[in-house]
C-alpha cells in the first residue's frame, strides 16, 4: 500500500503509479525471520557480485605481490606524474589484507543491498564508481602516500542515502534514512582520524556519492527517459572499470617482460 496516497500497488514498485510518491522496502522485507538473523545482515545478488569481485582481485593482487609492485594502487607520482590514471578505479578493489578486506566487506555487504533498495541498481553502479574515483582523486591530491581499499565506494554509499530526499518534500522514512546514516558518517569520519587511514579519501568518496544522490534522486517509473539516461549512464560506470583494468593488466604484463627481460 502506497504510503502517501493509500492505493494498493505492486511490492516491486519504487514510484507509486497513481501519486508518483517514492516507495521504500516493505517492513516484512525487512524484518528478521529469526533470532540469529537479527544479528546478521540479509544478502542479496548484487552485494555477492560485489564482495566477489573484490576477493577475486585482492587474490590476484596476493599473487603478484612478489613479482609486481604495488599493481593497480593509487599514489600521486603514478596518477599525476605518470599518467595511469586507471589507478583511481583500480585502487578501489585492491586492499592491504585479510582485515581490511574483511572490513570493507562486512560495510559493503550492509550498505550495497540498502542503496539498492532505494536507489536501484543503475544508480547504486554509478554511485559506487564515481565516489571511488572521487575519493582515491582527493586522496592522492593531498597526499603522496599510496592508498587502496573499497572504502571510499562505502563512504560514497553512505553519502547518496545522506542525500535521500534532499530538495523534495520530507517524510518520515526520509528523514529516518537520513539520520542513520548521518550516524554512520560520523562514527566513519572519527574512525578514519587513526593513523594509516586515507581521512582525504574517505572524505572523497562521501562527497562523491553525496553528489550523484542529489543529482539521480530517486527512480522514477521504469522505461522513462530518465531511467534509461541512467541505465546508460550504469553501463558506461562498468565500461570504465573494464577499461581500466584492461589498462592495468597491460601496465602489469609490461612489467613483468620487462622484468624477466632484464634478468
Amino acid at each position: 500500500m502506497c504510503p502517501n496516497c493509500r492505493a494498493f500497488i505492486t511490492i516491486n514498485d519504487r514510484v507509486c503509479p497513481y501519486c508518483e510518491a517514492s516507495v521504500g522496502p516493505r517492513a516484512v522485507d525487512l524484518r528478521p525471520n529469526a533470532f540469529a538473523a537479527s544479528f546478521l545482515p540479509s544478502a542479496n545478488l548484487t552485494s555477492i557480485i560485489v564482495l566477489a569481485v573484490n576477493l577475486s582481485f585482492f587474490l590476484g593482487q596476493l599473487a603478484l605481490s612478489s613479482r609486481v609492485e604495488d599493481p593497480g594502487i593509487a599514489y600521486r607520482l603514478a596518477i599525476f606524474g605518470g599518467g595511469q590514471w586507471w589507478r583511481l578505479v583500480t585502487a578501489g578493489f585492491l586492499h592491504g589484507g585479510w582485515i581490511h578486506l574483511l572490513m570493507n566487506s562486512w560495510s559493503l555487504f550492509i550498505l550495497v543491498r540498502e542503496v539498492e533498495q532505494f536507489y536501484g541498481t543503475n544508480r547504486l553502479i554509478v554511485a559506487y564508481v564515481v565516489s571511488t574515483i572521487s575519493g582515491f582523486l582527493l586522496a592522492c591530491f593531498l597526499s603522496p602516500h599510496p592508498v587502496l581499499g573499497a572504502s571510499c565506494a562505502a563512504f560514497g554509499l553512505m553519502g547518496i542515502m545522506l542525500a535521500m530526499g534532499i530538495g523534495q518534500r520530507a517524510d518520515p522514512l526520509t528523514q529516518a534514512v537520513r539520520q542513520h546514516y548521518g550516524q554512520w558518517i560520523v562514527i566513519g569520519i572519527v574512525m578514519s582520524l587513526q593513523g594509516g587511514i586515507s581521512l582525504s579519501g574517505h572524505v572523497g568518496g562521501l562527497v562523491g556519492g553525496f553528489l550523484v544522490g542529489l543529482i539521480a534522486g530517486r527512480p522514477g517509473h521504469p522505461g522513462s527517459p530518465r531511467e534509461t539516461f541512467w541505465k546508460v549512464v550504469s553501463y558506461l560506470a562498468i565500461a570504465l572499470v573494464l577499461f581500466c583494468w584492461y589498462l592495468d593488466f597491460a601496465n602489469i604484463s609490461y612489467l613483468l617482460k620487462h622484468s624477466s627481460g632484464s634478468m
